[in-house]
This record gives C-alpha cells, sequence and structure tokens, in this order.
C-alpha cells in the first residue's frame, strides 16, 4: 500500500499523549479517571532500558535537601533551582506510589528498599529492580495499571506525522499506524516522546528515539531551550555496533566497586576528582575521552572484578551485555567508551509541563524544565517522568473542564 493509498479514520479525545515512556503513561494514568485519555505508543522507549534506578531521599540519614544540592552540582550550577526542589522534594511520595502501583523494587534482607550508589550522589539513594532493570520494572507496573486509557499503537518508524493545529492552537495529531492514518482531534496534546540519541553516531538509546518530538514542537511554534546540553553516558560497551545504540553499562556498577583503567591499568580518575570513579558524569566522560585519545585507542576499561560473581546477581542485564562479546566482567576487563545519553534541554515549559504554545504541553526527557542545568545527576531521569507527570496531570485537570461542564458552558449565552 502507497502513501496515497494508505486509509484514513479519525478519533476525538479530551488528552492525546505522545509516548508510552514513564512520563506519558504517568500522564495517562492520572488523568484517565476525570478525562478521555488517547495514549499513542510504540514501544517503551528509553524508559524500558534505564538500568540504574530512581534517585530518591528516602533513607532516614537522607534528606531532599542533599539530594538537590547533588543535582545543582552535577548541573554544573545552572539549573533551575525551584525545579529541582519540586523533584527533589516530591521524590520519596513518587516511590511510594510506585510501590503501590505494583512496582517490585529490590530490597534487602530486612525486607527494606535497598539502596544503591551512582556518581554525583553523596548517599546510597538509588531504589532499583532486576539488579539493572528498573526501567523495564517501572513501565511494567504503570502500562499494567492503566485502566480507563484508550491506546493506539503507533508505527515505530514514523510515530506521528504532523501536530493539527487553529491559528497558534494545537488540536491534535495526526497518527500514522499499521492500518493507516488518524487524524486525532485533542482539548490537549502532551509530547512524552523523548529524546534526540539517534541523531548521533553512538548512543545508548533505542532505535526510533530520533528527536521527532522536539521537530514537531517546533512545528507548532514552540521554544526549545537548552538544546546544547546534551549528557553522554560515560560507559557504553564499546561494540561498534552497525545500528549505533550501544549497550549501556550503569553507572551503579562503579557505584558497587567496579573501577576506571587506563590502557597501563592504571585508575586514571583519582586525583581528577574527589569522587574519583563516580565524579558526575560529564566529568567522567571528559577524562575517558581525553584518556583513550592520548592512547590511540576508541576506549578505555572497566574493572569490576572486585565484584566477583555478585555481578550476576546485582547487574544480569550487564553481564548479558558482555557476554554477547565473548566476555566475563567477573574475569575479564571490559571496554567502554562514552556514548550520548540524555538531552538535558527541549521544549521549553514550565513546572507543570505548559509550554508557549496553547493546547501543546510536554514532559520528560523531551521537555526542558531547568532540573538537570547543564548535565542531568545520575538516576533523576525516572523520577523526573513520575513527579512532572503527576504535575501535568494535575494541571490538565484544571485546563480542561469536565466535558459535561464544558458542554453546558459553551451551549448557554453570555449574559454582558
Amino acid at each position: 500500500m502507497n502513501a496515497a493509498s494508505r486509509p484514513t479514520t479519525e478519533r476525538e479525545t479530551d488528552v492525546l499523549v505522545l509516548g508510552a515512556g514513564v512520563a506519558g503513561l504517568t500522564v495517562a494514568r492520572a488523568v484517565a479517571g476525570t478525562r478521555r485519555v488517547l495514549l499513542v505508543e510504540a514501544g517503551p522507549g528509553s524508559t524500558a532500558a534505564a538500568q540504574g534506578g530512581i534517585a530518591a531521599a528516602i533513607d532516614a540519614e537522607d534528606d531532599p535537601r542533599q539530594h538537590a544540592v547533588d543535582t545543582s552540582v552535577a548541573g554544573a550550577g545552572v539549573c533551575d533551582e525551584d525545579a529541582v526542589t519540586t523533584l527533589t522534594e516530591d521524590g520519596p511520595t513518587a516511590i511510594a506510589g510506585l510501590v503501590r502501583t505494583g512496582a517490585q523494587f529490590d530490597r534487602g534482607p530486612d525486607g527494606r528498599l535497598a539502596l544503591g550508589l551512582e556518581g554525583g550522589h553523596h548517599r546510597r539513594r538509588i531504589v532499583h529492580a532486576g539488579g539493572d532493570a528498573t526501567g523495564a520494572e517501572v513501565h511494567r507496573a504503570l502500562s499494567g495499571s492503566l485502566t480507563g486509557v484508550e491506546r493506539l499503537r503507533g508505527s515505530a518508524a514514523t510515530l506521528t506525522l504532523g501536530i493539527g493545529t487553529h491559528g497558534r492552537q494545537v488540536t491534535g495529531a495526526v497518527v500514522r499506524t499499521p492500518e493507516g492514518d488518524v487524524v486525532v482531534r485533542a482539548r490537549a496534546t502532551v509530547l512524552a516522546t523523548g529524546g534526540l540519541g539517534h541523531a548521533y553516531a553512538r548512543t545508548t538509546n533505542p532505535v526510533g528515539v530520533d528527536g521527532s518530538g522536539l521537530a514537531l514542537a517546533l512545528a507548532a511554534g514552540a521554544s526549545l531551550v537548552d538544546m546544547e546540553f546534551v549528557q553522554f553516558h560515560p560507559t557504553a560497551l564499546a561494540t561498534g555496533a552497525a545500528s549505533g545504540q550501544l549497550p549501556l553499562v550503569s553507572e551503579a556498577v562503579r557505584g558497587e566497586g567496579a573501577v576506571l583503567l587506563d590502557a597501563d591499568g592504571h585508575r586514571f580518575m583519582v586525583g581528577r576528582h574527589p569522587l574519583a570513579d563516580l565524579a558526575p558524569r560529564d566529568v567522567v566522560a571528559r577524562e575517558i575521552t581525553r584518556v583513550a585519545t592520548d592512547s590511540g585507542s576508541a576506549h578505555v576499561w572497566l574493572d569490576a572484578r572486585s565484584i566477583g560473581r555478585a555481578l550476576s546477581a546485582r547487574f544480569p542485564t550487564f553481564v548479558e551485555s558482555c557476554a554477547s562479546l565473548g566476555l566475563d566482567p567477573a574475569d575479564d576487563l571490559v571496554p567502554v567508551a562514552p556514548a550520548e545519553h540524555y538531552l538535558c534541554g527541549g521544549i521549553a515549559t514550565d513546572r507543570w509541563g505548559v509550554t508557549d504554545v496553547p493546547g501543546l504541553y510536554a514532559v520528560g526527557e523531551v521537555a526542558a524544565t531547568g532540573i538537570h542545568g547543564a548535565n542531568r545527576l545520575a538516576s533523576n531521569s525516572l523520577l523526573e517522568g513520575l513527579v512532572f507527570g503527576r504535575r501535568l496531570a494535575d494541571r490538565l485537570v484544571l485546563d480542561l473542564p469536565d466535558r459535561a461542564a464544558h458542554e453546558l458552558a459553551v451551549s448557554i449565552p453570555r449574559r454582558d
């Protein structure tokens, strides 16, 4: 079937959510009780690939203010402090909500949530699931608990063909599906489409994460900000994959004792930063690039041998990725190199997900609230989707009157 003969259908809804990662699922789930929601999905995107976990100050000796300090320091001092405060103060509540939803996080022998450590954090505050399969568990829990949401499976190749507008007002979108194109008219359109990983030669993002949501926002007249702030994860497996997608090696592996080595076996991060191998990601990525370039190599080495056989239980995804290269990280050094990981800028929004175009909202990685500044703190991404997804849902309920009330209001003439 050629493009000209593709069947076209029409649908109408209150809230159209484009993207079914943690941010989109959170919005859809929270709004569905009071408004009609249509969720367009072409797969879990980057959410299911997230390994490390979710950062939140839930330990008795931790505090959201300490989490906020670590976030701001990692962001190179250019974070929006009000947005950071919102994120870190709402973090514990977001974790509790996920547990109520049915998310199965890893726990210690005492039954309490096990907390990991990652780069840039001064305390253990990373909640994780399946060792290093947190994103998959979060996606499972949220997706499985959706009720009252109409779901539309988009084409992985071209999820959304365009945004509908009337004047400056966004009125929905045209969605490509395997069965044909669907014109969706909506009172509110939410972009939750993720980042732009595959605009780069090497990325940890799954195929399909290519910045299309940013292009849709631009076409609708929305502003983009801080697009120069693109985070490279320091440790992706150096495989030379043809797709450009490299397996991620979670920062939590270094949190449990793995270290970075140069070609001569020296720990080059010692003395480069007070946190050494657990310095913020931008610091570690730059040092890896410098060391690899100086040695004429494309990578450095990750030494996880001190963790030993415990790797299989704590980091099964990492061990499986290594096995695909014929490596056993309990015995072998692992080649790693930086790869594009996360867009810290994006569509300009306020702390409620509102853009500068009427009817258009954005949340998650595609949005720029100012939380991350120039560099995202490890494991703040899933948290952002949860916290700001819920805030956007609250805003949508306020912005969109109940359908019956809305129809009544427009049917009764005003008296001046």
